[in-house]
Order: structure tokens, then C-alpha cells, then sequence
């Protein structure tokens, strides 16, 4: 049975394995939040690339408000992967996306780190279950996967592999949202994670509209921006859709206008009753039962204070 050797609230060393624009972000996080890191790229330059993103993302991260100890001289560069981790109480890796580089690089993680710590992998979309099939102890082993910049971006996703303990599932979620993220602890893998796969449907059917000549690359950008995307920062498509509905919510929405909408490239699930049921129970945990009116009016209101902050009005 995998048992943690320190708890989420004690963790005072972070090491950070691989620094580039993702891993070099986890840095400045963990600096910003009070926590020595620890951090090694095998790349001969990137002590210096590293440093520069710390300096360049702190004055951001001093104005959204710098917990107490941080300072960037807590940042320790070093030689080897063995030293970076060796006293650390919790290991985020961040190498490029590829497998077989993941795969091997959380094997000798886990070879070196102290037992009962757990490790994290900012992987953009491979399962747990793939990259910790080479690891002495995969129990450990938990996708952290951040959105970029890691050190601006609050969302991390966490899930475990089949091998993973679902002890340590728990303990990085609830070390990651100590140390200031906004996390979601998944109920079972998925390729690519939740915001990603998102974001693909997204970008897939713009391309489509694009290669089409059905809408400019101007024109998608301005579609978004100047349309749900003013919602998005404080409502996702669940609650847009539920709003659609009026008085009479998700339900009169999914009554009226289904889910198979003629346009998109997508193919949408057949709205069965489980599904139907799924989405009703959802919402009212979403939203806290609050009426139409009240999430009417939270909306109109945030979103004045977007267009705002985006016109560079006081």
C-alpha cells in the first residue's frame, strides 16, 4: 500500500524536472508560492533561459500578490536529475511530449526520489497508465497537467494511471490547490484531459471554417473574442446552455434544442435520458440552484467588468 512520506500541507521543497516554457513556468509558481525549488534541464543553456523566465513573469507575479517567503533566490540550478530531486517533498516533470523521453525520465524520477513522494507530469495528453509502465513504483505517478503559463493559468487536471495509488490521486490534488491552483481531480483517464479536448473542438472546427473559405482567420479570432469568449472567464458552455433555456433552465433548453445542432463538423451523442438527467442534476450542483435571474444578472455584471478590463478601462 503506497502511504505518503509527507503531508500536502508540509511540503516545503519542490523539485521541477525540466525547465522550459512549461517547466520553467512551474518554477516561478513555486517561488511565488513560498516553496525552494529545485530544478535540473539536461540543456547546457538553461540555467540562464530559466532565470530569464523567472525575472520576466515575477513583477506579474508580484502584482497578483506574493506569498510569504517568496523570493527567487530560493531557486537552486543543478548539475544532475539525482541532486534536483534528492531532498524534494514533491516532483513536477516537464519534459517535451514525447513517450518514450516521458517514460523514461519518470522511471529514473522514481528511481531517485525519496520514497513516498509523489511525482507529477505536466503532460498536455498522454495517459498516466502509458508513461509509468517502466517505473519501480508507478503508485506514485500522477499526471499534474497545467495550462500555460503554469505560474498565471490557475487550472491544473489531475488523474492517475492504472497503476497509480489512489492515495496519491488525492494528495496531489490536494497539494496543488495549497499551493494556490485551481484543480480538477478527474474520475478516470482521458487522452488530451478535459480543457484540451476543448480547446481541440475549438480549433478543429475553425480550421474547417478556415480551409473552407467559410470565415478568415480575422474573423474567428473576432468571434470569439467579441462573443462567448466575454463569458467564458465566469461561465463554461453547461451554464451558457442552461441560461438559453430561460426560466425553464437546462431542461427547456435540451427540450427545445436537443444537442445535435446541424452546423458543427462534430458529431454530438445521442441525448438519451441518462444523458438528459446528467445535465439537469449538473447544472443545479454547478450553479448552486440559484434562479435564472440571479445567474442573469452575476453574468451581465461580470461581463461589463470584462469588456472593461479589455477596453483598458479603470
Amino acid at each position: 500500500m503506497w502511504e505518503s512520506s509527507v503531508e500536502p500541507g508540509a511540503v516545503r521543497r519542490v523539485a521541477c524536472v525540466g525547465a522550459g516554457v512549461i517547466g520553467g513556468g512551474w518554477v516561478a509558481h513555486f517561488l511565488a508560492r513560498g516553496f525552494e525549488v529545485s530544478a535540473w534541464d539536461p540543456a547546457p543553456d538553461a540555467e540562464a533561459r530559466l532565470r530569464r523566465l523567472v525575472d520576466t513573469a515575477w513583477p506579474t507575479l508580484t502584482e497578483l500578490g506574493l506569498a510569504a517567503g517568496a523570493s527567487r533566490d530560493r531557486l537552486t540550478v543543478t548539475a544532475t536529475l539525482a541532486e534536483a530531486v534528492a531532498d524534494a517533498h514533491f516532483v513536477q516533470e516537464s519534459a517535451p511530449e514525447d513517450l518514450a523521453l516521458k517514460a523514461d525520465l519518470l522511471a529514473r524520477i522514481d528511481a531517485a526520489a525519496p520514497v513516498g513522494v509523489v511525482v507529477g507530469s505536466s503532460t498536455s495528453g498522454y495517459r498516466m497508465t502509458d508513461m509509468q509502465a517502466a517505473a519501480a513504483h508507478p503508485e506514485r505517478l500522477v499526471v499534474g497537467h497545467p495550462f500555460n503559463p503554469p505560474y498565471l493559468l490557475p487550472l491544473v487536471e489531475v488523474v492517475g494511471g492504472e497503476r497509480t495509488a489512489a492515495g496519491a490521486v488525492r494528495w496531489a490534488g490536494e497539494f496543488y490547490t495549497r499551493a494556490g491552483k485551481t484543480v480538477i481531480v478527474m474520475d478516470r483517464e482521458v487522452p488530451g484531459f478535459i480543457a484540451n479536448r476543448l480547446q481541440e473542438a475549438l480549433w478543429r472546427e475553425a480550421l474547417h471554417m478556415i480551409d473552407a473559405g467559410e470565415a478568415t482567420v480575422d474573423q474567428i479570432e473576432t468571434a470569439v473574442i467579441a462573443g462567448p469568449g466575454l463569458r467564458w472567464p465566469f461561465q463554461g458552455p453547461c451554464t451558457t446552455f442552461h441560461l438559453a433555456g430561460g426560466e425553464g433552465g437546462m431542461a427547456h433548453a435540451l427540450d427545445h434544442f436537443g444537442v445535435d445542432y446541424p452546423w458543427t463538423r462534430l458529431d454530438a451523442p445521442e441525448l438519451t435520458d441518462d444523458l438528459r438527467t446528467t445535465l439537469i442534476e449538473g447544472i443545479g450542483e454547478t450553479t448552486g440552484h440559484r434562479s435564472t435571474t440571479e445567474l442573469v444578472t452575476e453574468r451581465d455584471r461580470k461581463v461589463i467588468a470584462v469588456l472593461r478590463a479589455v477596453r483598458g478601462e479603470s
